[in-house]
């Protein structure tokens, strides 16, 4: 969905590579996070924009912000779930036209940050990633983190995620290896994943274009919600084979956000008939003030109907103290035109992901509202809590 890097981490970065630790960062301009700031001159995303690939799997440098986000819903052999999330986004330091032409020597494009998770029951294990890269005369293969639509690779250090694809009328995220690994007080964590798509990319919004806002704010969004996975996970230094599903977000803007949003929720479900559903509510950024609502009902085939606030409706049932805050971890979604009333929830309720800038990533269970019957499963993400 709408996934995010925030202009205060970047300044705090810029500060920070820049040997300015003594400086204080400015405050974000507008909106959530600053992500409602003008665009300036970068480019913004607006319904319209023509997508291709595989050039659109690799960085898009005219716009301010990006990401490639995984999140996966696994098993072991045991039947026991497991929760594992990939993440790298790009913030780009200026539109490229303003960019100097004879730039210092620690001069940097781009800023890259990169998050890892892995959960199974009460235990929840993340790690963070910084670095500078994308300078336009450096050799990308050396930079230390980047990303190259073909072959496709995205990398920070040695976590990556790289195309398995060898055949060139395969798209290149269809098979993908996605590898990380950390330490947590002297124990390994981390996963080694092979992703198999059985469907199509899936394109949100206007055939790319997802709004954000009453006001036209929004992003260029596609997906690949399709994945079997197949691989080993390491927990605590124990090491599991798993399976499970994936989804892959892809997503990049200049000004995602209206000004006054305060934060979102958004849902990725696999339900167990073979539809996917992506939903999200942005606190603000409505009509007359309220919140605004979008989403995807996906066929097993790929076919896509847009949602938004008169065929989606996404209600708080239940919240949880967690990290200081209370979350709502218990929701109801209807979608009327599917016939489906769901209720949502985390069974686990503590997913803090305690990076530098802190939020809710977390597993799902999807069941019918009125039966409590099993109908699915996913991953939920909250912000500005």
């Amino acid at each position: 969905m709408i996934r995010w890097l925030t202009w205060l981490l970047v300044a705090l970065l810029a500060a920070l590579l820049a040997g300015c630790e003594d400086e204080a960062p400015p405050a974000p301009s507008q909106g959530f996070a600053g992500l409602g700031a003008k665009a300036g001159n970068f480019v913004q995303a607006s319904p319209g924009t023509r997508l291709r690939f595989p050039e659109d799997h690799g960085p898009h440098p005219d716009y301010r912000l990006e990401w490639w986000y995984l999140t996966a819903n696994l098993e072991d052999t045991a039947g026991e779930p497991l929760g594992v999330q990939w993440t790298l986004f790009r913030q780009a330091q200026q539109p490229p036209a303003e960019r100097p032409e004879a730039p210092a020597p620690w001069a940097a494009d781009q800023l890259w940050m990169a998050h890892i998770a892995v959960s199974r029951g009460d235990t929840h294990r993340v790690a963070e990633r910084f670095a500078r890269g994308g300078s336009r005369d450096s050799d990308p293969e050396r930079d230390q983190a980047g990303v190259t639509a073909a072959p496709f690779r995205a990398w920070l250090d040695d976590w990556t995620m790289a195309s398995r694809v060898g055949e060139s009328d395969r798209d290149a995220l269809s098979r993908l290896e996605v590898v990380a690994t950390a330490e947590h007080e002297g124990a390994h964590f981390g996963y080694r994943l092979s992703l198999d798509a059985e469907g199509p990319l899936v394109r949100h919004g206007e055939n790319g274009f997802s709004q954000k806002s009453a006001d036209g704010q929004g992003s260029i969004y596609v997906s690949q919600p399709f994945y079997r996975v197949s691989g080993e996970v390491t927990l605590a230094g124990e090491s599991r084979r798993v399976t499970g599903s994936a989804w892959l977000d892809r997503e990049w803007s200049s000004q995602l956000l209206g000004p006054d949003q305060a934060g979102w929720d958004w849902f990725s479900l696999h339900l167990a008939d073979g539809h996917r559903l992506m939903a999200f509510r942005l606190r603000g950024g409505g009509e007359d003030g309220g919140d605004y609502f979008s989403g995807s009902w996906i066929t097993p085939e790929g076919e896509t109907t847009p949602l938004d606030d008169d065929s989606l409706a996404l209600e708080p049932l239940a919240s949880s103290a967690v990290a200081g805050r209370t979350l709502p971890t218990r929701w109801r979604l209807r979608l009327p035109d599917q016939g489906l009333d769901l209720t949502v929830e985390a069974p686990h309720a503590d997913r803090w992901m305690a990076t530098t800038v802190s939020y809710w990533e977390g597993a799902v269970e999807v069941t019918d509202h009125a039966s409590g019957a099993p109908l699915g499963r996913g991953y939920l993400e909250m912000t500005g809590y």
